[in-house]
């Protein structure tokens, strides 16, 4: 069975819902057999204690007892994965040190021996999924083993020979011991893939960023390295007909300051999100990094307004809320609709899965406030709404001119 380990380097972001519920299955799966495992096995122990009050069956239950309460608490480290590494030599201590108490008093209990080995032979499978692919198969192993002689030297010392239990009872109990390595490393097995897929979903969506960024740098790029190319070349050659030809040196400078100008104003249409496709850029480009990480989106999209201002302002609020889906919620859906009128033209985002203090303030933010001051600068308004786990925010601009 392969080792995957979660305790490879993360992106900067904290596992998903999902992948904590998953975790929380996983655990209470493990420990629910567990306790129903040793709540059978502790009942044995008292009705072997109420057939009769010797010292035996008395230490018996209590070291029972104290084997059970390490037992469940050793559960949390398997978080780690297959072959994650075992926690502090105490806990191991803590878990081993009881159930070898048992094992030993069970040699001179009346009742099915085989019952005592149950408590260490549990406590080493916990240990062994801890442990590397080799090591883990060697202590399982070597527990088997340890496990398997416990009824061999009980007979030795009480010169009886044992025989296999006859209560049903007794035996599913041995039947659901000795596949609890099976349980345990399948869940876990299961539980490092939910981690893997999730650490790649977060690799995804910050992929998804990168590429958003390249594709700016690479729009900035076509933009001045043109532009540049040509200012240099206009400039050395203004500079070699400065002496013989001064004219003609003043119209290669005076081309060059028309190509500084149109780069600069190209250059601010870009950032400031002035071309006419950039709207519908950024709601695409906003689904597929939302889509990336993790949530179904739906985009809706009518005509676009005519209005540059309009376009620029919408954008912005756009990658805005994508930004705070991302950074303040877990959602695992969201919805961006843009509806077009002949009045006015309204962007509505919306998304479940809002947790986190910043989801009880949500227009407190200085991104929300600079975006409420841009669109009631053009004459429009924006509202935000929160009920129990969905946000949704609406800006609405009026509609200038016709539609894009």
């Amino acid at each position: 069975m392969p080792a995957i380990s979660p305790e490879i380097p993360r992106p900067s972001a904290a596992p998903g819902r999902s992948v904590r519920t998953t975790w929380t299955y996983t655990l209470g799966s493990i420990v629910f057999v567990l306790v129903v495992l040793d709540a059978t096995l502790l009942s044995l122990a008292v009705e072997s204690f109420n057939a009769q009050y010797d010292v035996v069956s008395s230490l018996l239950v209590l070291s029972l007892l104290a084997s059970v309460v390490p037992q469940i608490r050793y559960c949390w480290f398997l978080r780690a994965g297959l072959g994650g590494g075992l926690p502090r030599p105490l806990w191991t201590t803590a878990l081993l040190v009881p159930a070898l108490l048992v094992w030993l008093l069970g040699l001179f209990a009346p009742a099915d021996t085989l019952m005592w080995a149950l408590p260490l032979w549990l406590g080493i499978t916990l240990i062994a999924c801890l442990l590397p692919l080799r090591p883990r198969m060697t202590v399982l192993g070597a527990g088997l083993v340890v496990s398997l002689l416990h009824p061999f030297i009980y007979s030795l010392i009480n010169g009886a020979h044992y025989d296999l239990p006859d209560n049903p009872g007794t035996r599913m109990l041995l039947v659901y011991a000795a596949g609890m390595p099976l349980l345990i490393l399948s869940s876990l097995w299961w539980w490092g893939i939910v981690v893997e897929l999730d650490r790649h979903r977060l690799l995804a969506a910050e992929l998804a960023v990168a590429q958003e960024r390249l594709r700016f740098a690479a729009d900035l790029h076509d933009i001045q390295g043109h532009h540049l190319q040509v200012i240099a070349l206009k400039s050395e050659l203004a500079e070699r007909l400065l002496a013989g030809n001064p004219d003609a040196a003043r119209e290669h400078i005076h081309e060059a300051r028309l190509i500084a100008k149109q780069a600069l104003e190209e250059t601010r249409s870009l950032v400031s999100g002035y071309r006419e496709t950039v709207l519908e850029n950024e709601l695409e480009n906003a689904r597929e990094v939302l889509s990336a990480a993790g949530a179904h989106c739906e985009l809706t999209l009518d005509p676009l307004p005519s209005s540059p201002a309009a376009r620029n302002a919408l954008a912005m609020i756009a990658r805005e809320a994508t930004t705070n889906i991302l950074r303040h919620s877990e959602a695992t859906h969201a919805a961006m609709a843009l509806v077009t009128t002949a009045d006015c033209c309204t962007l509505t985002i919306s998304n479940n899965g809002v947790s986190g203090p910043a989801a009880s303030q949500p227009s407190s933010g200085n991104g929300i406030t600079g975006l409420r001051e841009r669109v009631e600068a053009l004459g429009g308004k924006l509202e935000i709404t929160m009920n129990a786990e969905r946000f949704e925010l609406q800006a609405s601009v009026p509609t200038k001119g016709t539609l894009a």
